[in-house]
Formats: structure tokens, sequence, C-alpha cells
């Protein structure tokens, strides 16, 4: 029986694939390892957001050799589909999958040879297949896997030839796995994807319908919705959202930047104003609700001007916390070929500048939630005696660690913010779920 461990970067969806290719793996008989534990075979699921997804790859690559040298060693991912050639080159790697390729791992693992690289990459367009997945076990929270590929075409964004064409299983196909999901104890489920507000593409089916039919599956507490672009954010799915009594109160929305001129070299397919309206009517129906924002600095074109445009335009807008990136140039895309490029320096400079910003949004949301009674679902990570919880609204709690709240929802009130960036909670009730 050979041992297999797993390394995985980026997003929640790798997270989810990589947790759905483990279970295949142990389902033939192989046994999982910890990757500190130096198994025969190394498997690293990659991603390529970023311009480091080179160094990031080999880093870990050479992290699985010194647990053990004589291990085999396969990449899959977004990386692996887009640069399958640069990966092989890397000492060490045995295999790489492309995108279609990562889920039949156990029949390529048969090809495997120790002196050389066997590259299996198709083309992006002839992957259109969607493959199912959940993760189950890192986590108290289950990423579900909704909706896969991307018709968009940022002109930063090198997904859609990692991914290929947006593509989903039917609403029934998906609730049945929401109740696979169901039976393995996990509370909450955060619908994941490439572009989940795209859910149906292609069918008469829309992620409005999907939401609805999921709200149905009494046996999971919470359903949290991941990233979701602001034009497929319709004031329906908010409505139904705000009455929902399993979909929390949680919006992830990539803004990108605050000016017009940049979200148009951008590609992006809304302007700040009708951003600017879905933040309003989120608040006007959930005044309690967290909104999660995705910005990039340092865009090709971004003037000072253009930026203090974002700045002030988020500054003014009732969000509660950014995942800000400073941009970075990314082979075949538009975006590269744009004038007008931004120093490191200075994107560096700018992004501080709004991660501050964040860390004052984070701060006030969390003032404005103090002395109120929400429920929290703790983890079961323990850190220096204490665990970690989030609301159904994204408040992280800190509480001193106790294993009988692991996985159970809690009924609190929230008494203040610590040290930690967290808020103290005082308990109503615990172990609501036997």
């Amino acid at each position: 029986m050979h041992s297999i461990a797993f390394y995985t970067l980026g997003c929640k969806l790798n997270f989810s694939e990589t947790s759905t290719i483990s279970r295949q793996m142990e389902d033939h008989g192989f046994v999982k390892k910890d990757f500190q534990q130096g198994a025969d075979i190394y498997v690293i699921n990659t991603c390529s957001v970023t311009d480091h997804a080179d160094k990031k790859c080999r880093k870990v690559v050479k992290e699985a050799l010194k647990y053990n040298p004589g291990a085999s060693v396969v990449v899959i991912g977004c990386y692996a589909q887009l640069k399958p050639k640069e990966i092989s080159e890397i000492p060490g790697v045995n295999m790489v999958l492309g995108a279609a390729e990562k889920f039949n791992l156990v029949e390529h693992l048969a090809k495997l040879k120790n002196d050389s690289t066997l590259v299996l990459n198709k083309n992006i367009k002839e992957t259109n297949v969607f493959v199912p997945g959940f993760s189950v076990g890192e986590r108290t929270r289950s990423f579900l896997k909704v909706q896969d590929g991307c018709d968009y075409f940022c002109s930063f964004c090198t997904i859609p030839l990692a991914r290929g064409k947006s593509r989903s299983q039917s609403v029934t196909e998906t609730v049945k796995v929401a109740r696979e999901v169901a039976q393995t104890g996990v509370k909450e489920i955060v619908l994941t994807g490439v572009n989940i507000g795209d859910f149906g593409a292609g069918t008469t089916e829309t992620f409005y319908d999907l939401i609805r039919a999921l709200d149905q599956v009494e046996e999971i507490d919470r359903f949290r919705i991941s990233s979701i672009e602001p034009n497929l954010l319709t004031n329906e799915i908010i409505k139904f959202v705000s009455r929902s009594n399993r979909f929390v109160p949680h919006f992830h929305v990539p803004l990108q930047s605050g000016s017009n001129d940049i979200l148009k070299r951008m590609r992006r397919k809304y302007r700040r104003e009708l951003y600017s309206e879905r933040i309003e009517t989120i608040k006007n129906l959930m005044p309690h609700c967290a909104i999660g924002v995705d910005v990039i600095v340092g865009f090709p074109g971004e003037t000072e001007e253009h930026f203090l445009k974002t700045y002030n335009f988020l500054n003014e807008l009732d969000i509660s916390y950014l995942h800000v990136f400073p941009y970075s140039e990314r082979a075949n895309t538009t975006a590269k070929k744009l004038d007008g490029s931004v120093p490191v320096k200075t994107r560096m400079e700018r992004a501080k500048m709004l991660r501050i910003l964040s860390e004052k949004k984070r701060r006030k949301f969390y003032s404005e939630n103090i002395g109120k009674e929400y429920t929290v679902l703790y983890e079961a990570e323990e850190s220096n005696g204490t665990m970690n919880g989030f609301t159904e609204n994204y408040i992280k709690i800190e509480t001193p660690y106790n294993p009988l709240l692991v996985n159970e929802l809690v009924k609190v009130q929230l008494l203040e913010i610590n040290e930690n960036m967290s808020v103290t909670p005082l308990e109503l009730s615990t172990c609501l779920h036997a």
C-alpha cells in the first residue's frame, strides 16, 4: 500500500478539489499521511493568481523531498495547466497533470517513472466536464464546489485559461452532493467555485434556483456564499438571503477598482455605480451583514487620482473588510500589454494604505455589533489555550479552548474586541447539537 500526502496552494476551490481527490485515493487503498510524515507520493495542488506560483511550487517540492528524498512528486492545479513545461523542469517533479487529468490521478499514477517527468495536459478548450467536490476533515466548515471555469476574460486574469469555460451540475445533482456533505456532520457549507454567480450557464437554471433548493436541506445549519460578482449578485438573491434561515448574512463582492476608467481597462462587467447600489441594498435589508471586498492596486494606467478614487469610494462604502492584491503581471493576459505600468514600490504603498483601511473597517463593523447576540460555530484548532469560531455575519470569536465546543453552534453575546482583533463572547447557551 502506497502512502500519499497533499499540499494545497490558493483558493477554497483548490481545497475542495484536493479533499475530493484525497478521498478518491483512500478509496483505492492509498494511505493518507501528513505532509511531514514522509509519504511515498506527494501531490501539490497549485495556484496561478499571482506571479509567485513558480517560487511557491519549487519550495513545496523541495520541502516534500526533504521528508522523503525518494518520493514521487505530482503537480496539479491551475499553474500545472498554464505552465506544464516550466513545472516539469523543477528538480524532483515526476508528473504534471492538467485541469482535466487531475481527477484521474489513480489511473495516471500507474504510468509514473522516477527517472523521467510525465506531462499530461489537454488543451483547456477540451476541458468541459464538471467534476463535483467538497472538503471534509480539514475544517469545521465544508467548501462545496458548485461551479467551475469562467467565461469573463478580465484583462488581468488567467483563470479561464487554467480552468476553461463556466460549467456546473444541475440543481438536483448539486443538492445531492450537499446532502452527502451533511452526512459527515458538518454544520456549515461554503458555496465555492470560480464564478459561482454564473451557476447554470448555458442552461435554464440559475444561482438563485440553486440557493432556493439548498435552503431546503435541513441537515445543514448554515450556508455561506463565497465570492460573487456584483453584476451576478441580483436584488433577488440579496432579498432571498435576508429572509433565509440557513443562508447567513455575509457576502464577499469583488470590486477590484473604484475608478470606472480602470474597471473598463480591466474589462469588468459593471461600473462603480452598480457596485454601490448592491452594497446599499444589502445594508438596507441586513444592517448587520458582513461585506468583504477584493481590490487590485497598481493596475496598468492607475494614476494617483485613480487610486484615490478607489480609496475614497471604499472609505465611504458600508463594508466590513478588504482583501487587497498588488497587481502582478501574468503571461497571456491583455493587461500585460497595456501601457502605464505602475512601479512595484508604488503598488506596495497603495496596498498598505488599503490594508490599514481594511483594519479600520473591520474594527468599526465589530464595534457596531458589540452587545448583540449571535450564534458562533467553533473550529477545532487550538492556539495558546484558545479556540476560534465565526458568527453568522463572520465576526471572529475567541474563547478559552473547550473540546466540547468543537463543531458546535453556541449562542453568545459579543462583549469586547480583544488585542487579537477577535471578539470575546459571553456564552448564553452551549452545545445546541448533541
